[in-house]
């Protein structure tokens, strides 16, 4: 039985042709009518709304909203969800502006700009290195405890002293955590300012975009709850029992583990900048419709070029997972992560949420929902885009 008419939903038809939003609206309806909380979807083109739909609500079905978080209601335009790594592609962009304005380059060593990082014998490593998840660090040693996990100075001091499972460049890997620590303080060091800082004022203000990173108190009652599916797993491509102990241990405190710190009041005062970001599908969808347009108001045409050009790829070290990468962004892969359109970059996040751009198509796109599913058995965000190329 279809039970996508008893979940609250609405939808807007912005630009597309009737026929196609049909067509696009449907699966929006089939993926809501197996879901057990909420979801977005929202298309943009040049900063202007072509199509969105909000389904669901913001808490799981028979649960309980998370502490300090709103109340139970349908999803709507206002609902913000936590991005999970979709935030790495906030620090992408504030990477590209950077490197656009001359304060950093992706070819110079990091040390050059955080003189600590040279230590065990990471002097060489460059900047586009760690932006593009080759430079090795994939967790931290020692685990940092508690009450520094949600400092990144702290933990980026830990990781400057720290030795690299391998050669810096010659292997691709996911830096689920360290990427956010790293890139924190690289952009600590060029302009003297957090990565929430940094949010707002070169992509929140600027573009008007509902998009944080350190949630004020007073946006509380808008986000929803996370939750995850009851076989919700990670790293789904890895069956080796060595590397699913490295993986344990990258995402300890988060995705593993006990406790559920994705919905803390920590983790979202917390500046985290590898999966602490927190907005609406309208603002991810904006954003990246901003970039992908001719003339971006954020980057220049060259910036933007080389953010997005292949600087690693291959088969994940760690993970057994196909992967390319830009300067922090991820790319059109063969799993087909941003539909079947090419060139796309953007950003997954933990659980099924993906937030991207195809630039030929002026198109910017986001995926939000409070339901994690694994990789390996969520259909959603594919489906919907699928659907949005044959349309766009």
């Amino acid at each position: 039985m279809d039970t996508s008419r008893e979940k609250p939903r609405t939808r807007h038809n912005d630009g597309l042709p009737q026929p196609g939003f049909e067509m696009l609206s449907g699966v929006f309806a089939r993926h809501l009518a197996a879901a057990e909380g909420g979801m977005a979807f929202c298309v943009y083109r040049e900063g202007k709304p072509l199509a969105r739909f909000y389904g669901g609500t913001t808490v799981k079905n028979g649960a309980t909203p998370a502490s300090g978080t709103g109340i139970r209601q349908a999803w709507s335009e206002k609902t913000m969800a936590v991005l999970f790594s979709g935030t790495k592609g906030l620090m992408a962009t504030i990477a590209a502006i950077l490197i656009d304005r001359r304060v950093l380059d992706p070819e110079a060593t990091v040390a050059s700009y955080w003189p600590e990082f040279a230590g065990a014998g990471k002097q060489d490593v460059t900047v586009a290195q760690v932006l593009s998840h080759t430079v090795g660090l994939v967790f931290v040693d020692p685990d940092p405890d508690d009450s520094l996990r949600y400092d990144n100075r702290a933990v980026a001091a830990v990781l400057a002293a720290q030795s690299p499972l391998w050669e810096p460049g010659t292997k691709v890997a996911y830096h689920a955590l360290t990427y956010g620590y790293l890139a924190a303080e690289l952009f600590f060091r060029v302009t003297g300012k957090s990565p929430g800082e940094l949010v707002g004022e070169l992509l929140a203000v600027p573009l008007d975009l509902d998009i944080h990173l350190g949630l004020p108190e007073s946006l509380d009652g808008r986000l929803a709850t996370i939750f995850r599916s009851e076989n919700y797993a990670i790293s789904t491509f890895l069956q080796d029992p060595e590397r699913r102990r490295i993986v344990d241990r990258m995402y300890a405190g988060s995705l593993t583990g006990i406790g559920d710190p994705f919905n803390s009041v920590e983790m979202r005062r917390a500046e985290m900048a590898s999966g602490g970001g927190i907005g609406t599908a309208d603002a991810m969808a904006s954003l990246y419709s901003q970039l992908a347009r001719p003339l971006s108001p954020l980057l220049s045409a060259g910036a933007l070029a080389s953010s997005t050009a292949t600087w690693s790829e291959g088969v994940d070290a760690v993970n057994d997972r196909p992967l390319r990468f830009g300067l922090g962004y991820e790319l059109a892969d063969p799993l087909g992560t941003y539909g079947p359109v090419a060139p796309a970059f953007g950003h997954s996040g933990a659980g099924g949420g993906l937030h991207g751009a195809w630039p030929g198509k002026n198109i910017g796109f986001s995926f939000l929902t409070n339901e994690m599913l694994a990789e390996d058995q969520d259909r959603r965000a594919k489906d919907l885009l699928g659907a949005l190329a044959r349309i766009v």
